[in-house]
């Protein structure tokens, strides 16, 4: 038995969209879901005992980042990333690779792998297919990133096929390491913007037989209506029968277009990171708490939502603290952020169940358009 397996649910009949379950050996989760980022081992302003509150089945941990600091011997001394962080729910580990080819020229790629300098401290580092397999074992990750180039946006075809194929050679390098049984290792799947290299990258993907497959180097900068292209064409040579996985994506729009292309898994800093600046989520279209249009607003961030900063405080309190630069208010808001994409997947979920999604997409897509022009404007 493989340690991920897939178990489609429901399936909405117009659109395509599913509802599932993914099995890990650290428990099971409903599909479609966000997996909130903790890159260092740690969600930022989060603790593990909120992310379970909050309905988190599933945190996303970095291998660049622990593979850099504090290493991940230490990690596996500790017991694995689960004991040391104090998460007991599944983890997904990214490969590094993204965070590596995002240093520009701090970096030199070969077949072998790559070197890079640390932007922590300057000293020199290497990555392959084959050590970035290995922190991954050391850190115990549930489930394991395959390790790939991620690719830029505008590329040429030249550079992209050179790439997509290096891709592929490594995935299977990686495969052919990875040998712990309670890890469950996914292919990405590259090609830029040219679909007959997405093809090509898929089709070579799955002959590996890998127990799920991620869509990378999306959302990578290109025009979202591109973006929707891409993914519908390479979502439809994609097995049914495993988990689809859309890297980077966190905002609620590209969270529905995802689900309605068949997407099962997605994460993204958007939702800390926005807090962080003092924004919130919410079905209305974001929020700027910093806005005078709150300072005797004493309504909850939203009305219907449950989470602890809406049960316990009012809009023109949390503008206060971020206005004051206050911790706690970036906490509140990061809370409240997570919060509201458990719940908005949640309700994707349902819609699936009751073969509604169609309709649930353009309702919520029709407010949320409309919103945001009212705040652009």
């Amino acid at each position: 038995m493989p340690a991920i397996t897939y178990e489609l649910i429901k399936q909405d009949e117009a659109t395509g969209a599913r509802a599932g379950i993914i099995h890990t050996p650290h428990g099971s989760f409903p599909t479609p879901i966000f997996m909130p980022v903790g890159t260092q081992g740690s969600v930022k302003g989060v603790s593990p005992e909120e992310l379970k509150e909050l309905g988190a089945g599933i945190v996303l941990s970095n291998t660049y980042h622990l593979f850099l600091r504090p290493g991940s011997q230490l990690v596996k001394e500790a017991g694995g990333l689960h004991k040391f962080m104090k998460w007991d729910g599944a983890i997904l580990t990214d490969s590094g690779g993204f965070q590596v080819f995002s240093l520009g020229d701090l970096r030199k790629i070969t077949e072998e792998g790559v070197t890079f300098r640390s932007h922590i401290d300057g000293s020199r580092k290497f990555l392959s297919p084959e050590v970035s397999m290995q922190v991954q074992m050391d850190i115990g990750s549930d489930i394991v990133m395959a390790f790939d180039e991620c690719i830029p946006y505008p590329a040429d075809y030249a550079y992209t096929k050179a790439s997509t194929e290096r891709t592929t050679r490594w995935a299977k390098r990686c495969k052919d390491y990875m040998t712990s049984p309670h890890q469950g290792l996914f292919g990405i799947v590259q090609g830029g913007m040219f679909k007959d290299l997405r093809t090509r990258s898929v089709q070579e993907l799955v002959e590996l037989d890998f127990p799920g497959y991620a869509v990378g180097g999306l959302s990578v900068g290109e025009p979202k209506d591109l973006m929707y292209d891409m993914l519908d064409h390479t979502v439809e040579q994609l097995p049914k029968d495993k988990p689809r996985y859309l890297m980077g994506v966190g905002t609620p729009d590209c969270l529905v277009e995802g689900v309605m292309h068949g997407i099962d898994m997605f994460d993204c800093v958007f939702p800390t990171r926005v807090a962080r600046n003092g924004t919130a989520m919410t079905w209305q279209g974001r929020m700027v708490m910093k806005n005078a249009e709150y300072t005797h607003d004493f309504r909850p961030l939203e009305e219907d939502c449950d989470c602890y900063a809406c049960r316990n405080y009012s809009r023109a309190y949390i503008r206060h603290l971020i206005r004051s630069n206050e911790i706690f208010g970036l906490r509140l808001l990061s809370l409240h952020n997570l919060r509201f994409l458990q719940r908005f997947t949640r309700e994707m979920r349902q819609a699936i169940m009751e073969d509604r999604f169609g309709q649930f997409r353009r309702e919520f897509l029709d407010q949320y358009n409309y919103n945001s022009k009212q705040t652009i404007g």
